[in-house]
């Protein structure tokens, strides 16, 4: 075998540990749900690719068979290559040491890293170019993959591994998140998908209108006060109560009331839905498109109303805030300098702590909530405190409401000032009370 044959047979077997190394990767990394779509389209190549990744055992013994085979070819006719061409020469002592550093180097850098590198890439089109060869080799590997494998299944029956195959809500939110930083998905996609996978575990706690902002009519109100109502509201549905907003007796729908003659409003009055604030909104959303109502009432435990949640206000939680015609555009958290915020009371508390990355639980559902909760009482103008690491201070209030506090991270602000700052967070201090 003359030197040129062999240095033909080292291009070839790198070239084959290239292929080996990158088709490893492709296979790792590539996107089922792209490969998938393209199968369904009538890809061949794509459905092949699919067939492989479902026997992944099959797949990576084959590619690590034939990986090694060849990098050991390529070793043993480089070091017969090296000791012919350097025989007769003062480093042909060194002569295998010489052929297994360069070896070594050679198919590192140009069999390994450069081609898992491209790979990692384009990992559907190198998986899918890479395809029918592999699935020629696991047919005449099989004899090998047959050992390789049952040494496989022996070595599991040894290691038992008792977690969960399952992804978990966090795991899944994790990879979205991966993909939006990888381009796969823009900001508003990104945010869509993550509000659709959070959407089962919101109670109607978390989205429900509260009593106050309640807007309702009496069932003895006159046809001119009720006109009044829907005039200046704007809304095309309100509840109706009989005594006071605890005792309320169903809907009346604007459409109803102006194109219905009607002597008493209880005519023309609709059956309303009553539910629990614990209620999963998933739940709730099935059970008001069934029924086709589009608003249900809150109740305590005791029976009273405490608020109402719509259809509208269940939507939201997925696709964001909407807006109409007669809704006033109220910007809920606005930045107002560096680490510097005016956030409106009604604000859901979990969304600010979101905002701050705070992981932690409130005894509140609305930032007003949380001031009041923190501050041990009925918040006033100029009231200020500090939990978590943020400083709040109240800015507007709207009677015993909070309409709007400042609120100003402070945790950078803590790192520096070391523990004593720590523990004055620790204790939520309040200022001012």
């Amino acid at each position: 075998m003359g030197p040129a044959l062999q240095l033909a047979i080292i291009i070839f077997c790198i070239i084959m540990s290239a292929y080996f190394s990158a088709t490893e990767t492709a296979f790792s990394t590539f996107n089922r749900i792209r490969v998938k779509n393209a199968a369904e389209k009538g890809n061949k190549r794509a459905k092949l690719v699919l067939d492989l990744a479902d026997n992944y055992d099959t797949l990576i013994s084959t590619i690590l068979v034939g990986n090694n085979i060849v990098n050991i070819a390529c070793a043993t006719v480089a070091t017969i290559f090296f000791v012919d061409i350097l025989t007769g020469t003062v480093v042909m002592d060194f002569s295998a040491t010489i052929s297994t550093a360069v070896t070594t180097v050679v198919v590192l850098i140009f069999g390994e890293v450069t081609p898992k590198s491209l790979a990692k890439k384009i990992p559907e089109k190198f998986a899918s170019f890479s395809a029918p060869l592999i699935k020629f080799l696991s047919v005449l590997f099989v004899p090998l993959t047959f050992v390789l494998l049952h040494i496989q299944k022996l070595l599991g029956k040894l290691i038992k591994n008792d977690e969960e195959k399952g992804m978990t809500e966090e795991e899944l939110i994790s990879i979205i998140e991966e993909a939006e930083e990888g381009g796969d998905f823009g900001k508003e996609e990104s945010t869509l998908i993550k509000s659709a996978i959070e959407f089962n575990e919101l109670d109607v706690s978390d989205i429900f209108t509260p009593r106050v902002d309640i807007t309702a009519v009496s069932v003895n109100a006159t046809k001119e006060e009720v006109r009044d109502v829907f005039r200046d509201s704007g809304f095309s549905r309100l509840p109706v109560y009989d005594g006071d907003v605890d005792n309320i007796i169903g809907i009346v729908y604007y459409k109803d009331f102006y194109n219905t003659d009607f002597d008493s409003l209880s005519e023309i009055v609709k059956p309303v839905l009553y539910v629990a604030k614990s209620q999963k909104i998933n739940d709730l959303l099935k059970e008001l498109q069934n029924k086709q109502l589009h608003l249900a009432i809150v109740m305590d435990e005791f029976g009273s109303t405490i608020g109402i949640v719509t259809l509208e206000d269940i939507v939201e939680e997925i696709v964001g805030e909407i807006w109409d015609e007669h809704d006033e555009m109220i910007e809920e958290i606005k930045q107002l300098g560096d680490k510097e915020y005016s956030v409106s009371g009604k604000t859901n508390i979990y969304k600010l702590f979101d905002m701050f990355d705070i992981d932690e639980e409130a005894d509140a559902q609305t930032v007003a909530g949380w001031a009041m909760t923190v501050l041990g009482k009925i918040p006033q103008v100029g009231d200020e405190f500090r939990n978590l690491g943020l400083y709040a201070q109240i800015t507007e209030m709207n009677g015993k409401r909070v309409e709007s506090l400042r609120i100003v991270d402070e945790r950078s602000d803590e790192e520096e000032d070391g523990e004593e700052s720590e523990k004055e967070n620790s204790k939520n201090q309040i200022v001012n009370s």
